[in-house]
């Protein structure tokens, strides 16, 4: 049966460049010149242009825009060349019905799933996983993860998401920043003050909202250690550098066993949450399945842990 559709490679081009919003990000990925890259969307879109009556992509000064045609089209070719992928990669690889490949955030990786992957373990013997921490890592570019646990606001075009838990702030540092301070309220000025980043040039606001919560007024943000991972904040803290903000998830361990404690019981919500994220119409993918599955009752059970640890 002859098909009317356009080169593969011309599809292929649209695709990352729908994507990336960027003919030159495309040309990187697919790894030819930008002019190649141009060349091949051009001639699609005079195909299809012709054929829908419709523009595809908008050229605007610094990037590109899709038309409403144009996501249309790359939601439907994102869908395939996953499928094309995924099914070309289990033909290679024989144990691909027990290998999960994850990528997540390096804090929440250390600090929460490794310490439970012995659970995992018991609960899917059969699952063998491949884990990453690259936070360039992005599941709709990379066709050999199966799934990611992303940390943000829940805005992932093109993906499926499911809510895996909230962050709870906490101000913390070690006991032994506390001992012979017997004042009802503590000074934070005598403190250094440990922040974690969200860019090279700009700190997350987690002091700023657990400050309002605690009602405290007058606290010099401008100064103290700044890191690029919420893991090395942590780890400063322990060691007695400073008090840091820490999602209460991930400072368990460090709680259970007094490494840390809570400068005053406040917690905040913060203004992000952990995902997992998947491709759409990878629901039937049974390792994606249980991993999802185990997930849940992870959170849960933790969840019944601090119902039970409250006062």
């Amino acid at each position: 049966m002859k098909r009317k559709m356009p080169a593969l490679n011309a599809l292929r081009a649209f695709e990352v460049a729908g994507h990336t919003r960027s003919f030159t990000r495309a040309a990187e990925m697919l790894h030819v010149t930008q002019s190649a890259v141009s060349r091949q969307v051009q001639q699609l879109e005079r195909q299809l242009e012709r054929q829908l009556g419709e523009q595809l992509l908008l050229r605007r000064r610094h990037h590109l825009e899709l038309s409403a045609t144009g996501r249309l089209l790359l939601q439907a070719l994102r869908q395939s060349f996953d499928r094309i992928e995924l099914t070309v990669r289990s033909i290679q690889e024989k144990t691909h019905l027990q290998r999960l490949r994850i990528n997540a955030p390096p804090t929440f990786t250390s600090r929460w799933l490794i310490p439970r992957l012995q659970s995992l373990r018991a609960a899917a013997p059969e699952l063998e996983i491949t884990l990453t921490t690259s936070l360039r890592d992005d599941l709709v570019e990379s066709g050999s993860l199966d799934c990611a646990i992303s940390f943000g606001n829940g805005e992932w075009g093109g993906l499926y998401d499911q809510l895996i838990m909230n962050e709870r702030h906490i101000a913390v540092c070690s006991p032994a920043l506390l001992e012979d301070r017997d004042e009802p309220v503590i000074d934070l000025s005598a403190f250094t003050l440990l922040h974690v980043l969200a860019s090279s040039d700009q700190r997350y606001l987690t002091w700023q909202h657990w400050l309002k919560a605690a009602g405290i007024d007058d606290v010099e943000l401008g100064g103290g250690y700044e890191f690029d991972l919420l893991d090395h904040a942590i780890c400063a803290a322990v060691d007695g550098l400073g008090v840091t903000i820490a999602d209460r998830h991930m400072i368990g361990r460090e709680l259970r066993q007094g490494t840390l404690v809570p400068l005053r019981e406040i917690e905040v919500d913060g203004h992000q949450s952990y995902w997992l994220l998947t491709r759409t119409g990878q629901d039937d993918v049974l390792q994606v399945a249980l991993f999802r599955a185990w997930l849940k009752s992870q959170v849960e059970e933790q969840e019944r842990g601090a119902r039970r640890a409250r006062p």
